[in-house]
């Protein structure tokens, strides 16, 4: 799956999944504009992707302001004459049930897992419709359609953004743009090593993540970027609206169950 000629924007594409996603489809051909708060990461993003031949650019985002998102885009589209695709990455991880969590934090949960979501695509849909068509990928979470203790935000803003993948479909598909999310298991981010720092044993908590997953394994970035490319790519030019689970058999089984004699 070859992307050249695209103009690519990935958020959160400093690291884990979204850097992973904004290598992968630099090194397919495309121009890769990642938008993410960290700077330190990404302009090392960007410089590893130069140095193996590929085009990227780097913007410092928060996501959750939508100005600042626009002017990122509108810059892009200016220096690069346009943009083809959109991948949604940007997202972050926070604990506490309907009582523990702080108006604090489910307002952050939801500025940048739900709110930044919708800013990137209000974004960049514009330039989606100039150039007849288009892809836009979400990256949500298996705790879109199932949930765990303590996740509160998490959940509902990773819920919502299935609601959100889907109405984009379906008010944009005549204009033959494709909005499509993923939905990955355990992956090996920072995201989630910085999740099992909390715990007093951080490795007992990611060998826990491996063995609940049939495949016995967490998934590489790399991975899912795959699964994004495709969703990105003509490849898949029939899929919109639909939700696709990277999640090494998680969703499959059923939790409880006693094993077998």
């Amino acid at each position: 799956m070859r992307f050249d000629g695209q103009n690519v924007v990935v958020t959160g594409g400093a690291q884990g999944i979204g850097g992973a996603t904004a290598a992968l489809l630099a090194e397919r051909g495309a121009a890769v504009a990642i938008l993410d708060r960290d700077e330190v990461y990404g302009v090392k993003t960007v410089r590893d992707i130069e140095e193996t031949g590929g085009k990227a650019d780097f913007s410092r985002v928060n996501v959750a302001d939508f100005d600042s998102v626009e002017r990122a885009v509108a810059r892009i589209g200016e220096i690069w004459g346009g943009v083809n695709s959109l991948v949604v990455s940007a997202g972050i991880q926070r604990y506490g049930t309907a009582l523990t969590t702080s108006t604090d934090q489910w307002n952050e949960v939801m500025g940048v897992n739900l709110q930044g979501a919708w800013n990137a695509a209000r974004a960049v849909i514009p330039f989606l419709q100039k150039a007849a068509g288009g892809t836009i990928v979400n990256v949500s979470s298996v705790q879109a359609l199932a949930t765990q203790p303590n996740v509160l935000a998490y959940t509902v803003s990773k819920h919502a953004l299935i609601g959100l993948t889907r109405s984009m479909a379906i008010d944009f598909a005549a204009q033959n743009i494709r909005v499509n999310a993923v939905c990955p298991g355990s992956v090996d981010t920072p995201m989630l090593r910085w999740a099992a720092s909390l715990d007093k044993d951080p490795d007992s908590v990611l060998e826990a993540c491996n063995q609940m997953h049939p495949l016995g394994r967490i998934a590489k970035p790399s991975e899912i970027a795959e699964v994004i490319a495709f969703l990105a790519h003509e490849s898949s030019s029939f899929v919109t609206g639909a939700v696709w689970t990277v999640d090494g058999g998680l969703m499959a089984q059923l939790g409880g169950a006693p094993k077998a004699a």
